[in-house]
C-alpha cells in the first residue's frame, strides 16, 4: 500500500539584479537625468569648441533639447515622463536641425559626394570619377570612398529632384530607426520601440544623422546580422544584412569576417559557409558589375583614396594615432599602414586560436578590432567611433532583454531548460534551510 506525501517544492522567484531594466521604463529616473545631462553636455560643448558652423548649429538646438529632456525627467514620473523626454530629445536634437539643414542645403562634404554619385548613376551608368579625371582634379570630394550599395540613398535626389524629403540624411534615419529596431527585437530586447528612439536620439546617432551619417545604415544592418545570429539563427537572412552592410562600406567587411567564424565554431563549416555564401552574393551582385566595367576606378576611390595612398588625402583628419603617425612624412605614413596591418593581422590570430562561440563574444571581439582600425588608420576621425558605440548599445539593451528572458542563464543568449532550471531551484524540504525571501510553494502529491 503506498502512502501520500506532501512535499514542498520551492518555486523560485529570480533575484532582483542590480540593473533590471528590460524597459527604459524601468531605469531610475537618476539615472535617466544624469543621462540626459550628459546627452546636454557633450552637445554644449561641442557648440562651444568647434569651428564647424554644422556642427555648432547641431549643438546649440541638441544642448537645449537635452536640458529640457533631463528636467521633463525630474518633473514627470514613470512612463509618462519618459515618453515626453524621448519626444523632445529626438525633435530637439535630430529632427528640427536635420530638416533645417536639409532644406538650406547645409551637409557634410559625404552627403554630396552621395548626392553626386548616384546623378552620375543615372546619366553615365557608373557612380565613380574615372582615373583620367582624379589625377587632375584637386578636389578631396572628387572621390567616392563608399562601395555602390551607398549611392541608393541619393538616388531619390537623383531620380525626383531637391526637397527635403530626398536628402539622403532623412533615409538614412529611416532605414536605421527600422533595422535597429529589427535588430533588437531579434535580439530578444524588450519595448524595442522607447530604446531604439533613446538610442537614435543619442548624441552619437542624432549628431552623425544631422550632419552626415554615412555610417548610421552600415552599423543598424551590423547589429542585424548579429542579431539574426543569436537566439535562433537565420543564416540566409544574417547573410543578406551582413552583405547588404559590407556592399555599403568596407568598415563592415570585419563584422562579415567575426560573424563567420563565430558561425563556423559554433555551428559548423557548413553553416559559416552558407552565411559567406549569402552575404558574397550580395556584394557581388552590387560591386560586381562596377569592378568588371570600371575595375581602376573602383581602386583608386574606395581603396587608395581611404588608405591615403591617392594624389590628394582625404579631409578624414581627427588627431589620432594613426593620422599623427601619417602627418610625419612619408616614412610615418607607411609606418601607419604597417600597424594597422599587424593590428588587423593580429585580429585574424586571436579569432583563428580562440574563436568566440556566443553573439556577445563576438560583438566584443569586433569592437575592439574596429577600435584599433580606426586609431591606427591614417585617414580617420573620431566620428567611427560611432561602430564600436553603437554596438556596445544595441548589446547592452539586448543582453537587458535577453537575461530577464532566461533569469537562470549565466550568459546572454545562453539556453537553458525548464528541467534543469527546476533542478538548479529545487531545495529538499528536510534539510531544513530556510526559505529563501521571495519563494512561494506549491504542494505535490505523490
Amino acid at each position: 500500500m503506498s502512502m501520500l506525501t506532501l512535499s514542498r517544492v520551492p518555486l523560485r522567484c529570480p533575484e532582483p539584479r542590480r540593473f533590471d531594466w528590460p524597459s527604459p521604463t524601468k531605469v531610475p529616473r537618476v539615472w535617466l537625468t544624469v543621462t540626459f545631462a550628459a546627452f546636454a553636455a557633450y552637445a554644449l560643448v561641442m557648440a562651444l569648441v568647434t569651428t564647424n558652423h554644422l556642427h555648432r548649429l547641431w549643438g546649440i538646438f541638441a544642448a537645449c533639447a537635452y536640458l529640457l529632456a533631463a528636467m521633463v525627467v525630474l518633473a514627470w514620473r514613470r512612463a509618462r515622463g519618459l515618453d515626453l523626454a524621448l519626444v523632445v530629445s529626438l525633435a530637439g536634437a535630430l529632427i528640427t536641425p536635420l530638416v533645417l539643414m536639409a532644406g538650406a542645403r547645409l551637409q557634410q562634404p559625404e552627403v554630396r559626394v552621395i548626392n553626386t554619385s548616384a546623378a552620375m548613376l543615372v546619366h553615365r551608368g557608373t557612380p565613380y570619377v574615372g582615373p583620367a579625371a582624379l589625377a587632375a582634379a584637386h578636389n578631396p570630394n572628387v572621390f567616392d570612398p563608399y562601395l555602390p550599395a551607398m549611392t541608393m540613398f541619393g538616388m531619390p535626389r537623383a531620380l525626383l529632384g531637391f526637397s527635403v524629403l530626398t536628402d539622403p540624411r532623412i533615409w538614412f534615419g529611416v532605414g536605421f530607426l527600422a533595422v535597429f529596431a529589427a535588430a533588437l527585437a531579434a535580439a530578444g530586447a524588450r519595448d524595442v520601440l522607447r530604446w531604439t528612439v533613446l538610442v537614435t536620439a543619442s548624441p552619437v546617432i542624432a549628431f552623425s544623422l544631422a550632419v552626415g551619417g554615412t555610417d548610421i545604415p552600415v552599423l543598424a544592418c551590423i547589429c542585424l546580422g548579429l542579431a539574426l545570429l543569436w537566439h535562433r539563427p537565420h543564416l540566409v537572412l544574417a547573410g543578406l544584412s551582413l552583405g547588404a552592410a559590407s556592399a555599403m562600406k568596407a568598415t563592415a567587411w570585419p563584422a562579415l569576417l567575426v560573424a563567420a567564424v563565430l558561425v563556423a565554431a559554433r555551428d559548423g563549416k557548413r553553416a559559416a559557409w552558407t552565411l559567406c555564401a549569402t552575404a558574397l552574393a550580395v556584394v557581388a551582385a552590387v560591386v560586381g558589375p562596377v569592378a568588371l566595367l570600371w575595375p581602376r576606378a573602383l581602386v583608386q576611390n574606395t581603396v587608395l583614396f581611404p588608405l591615403g595612398l591617392a594624389s590628394i588625402k582625404s579631409q578624414a583628419v581627427s588627431p589620432l594615432p594613426g593620422h599623427l603617425l601619417a602627418g610625419t612624412g612619408q616614412g610615418g605614413h607607411w609606418a601607419a599602414v604597417a600597424l594597422l596591418a599587424l593590428a588587423c593581422l593580429g585580429i585574424v590570430v586571436s579569432l583563428v586560436v580562440r574563436p568566440p562561440r556566443t553573439v556577445p563574444a563576438a560583438t566584443w571581439r569586433l569592437v575592439i578590432g574596429l577600435s584599433l582600425m580606426f586609431l591606427l588608420a591614417p585617414a580617420t576621425r573620431f566620428g567611427y567611433f560611432l561602430y564600436p558605440l553603437g554596438l556596445l548599445a544595441w548589446l547592452g539593451i539586448s543582453w537587458l532583454g535577453s537575461v530577464r528572458a532566461d533569469p537562470e542563464s549565466t550568459e546572454p543568449g545562453s539556453a537553458k531548460s525548464a528541467n534543469s532550471a527546476a533542478q538548479a531551484s529545487y531545495q529538499p524540504a528536510n534539510q531544513g534551510s530556510p526559505a529563501a525571501s521571495g519563494t512561494t510553494y506549491f504542494t505535490v502529491w505523490a
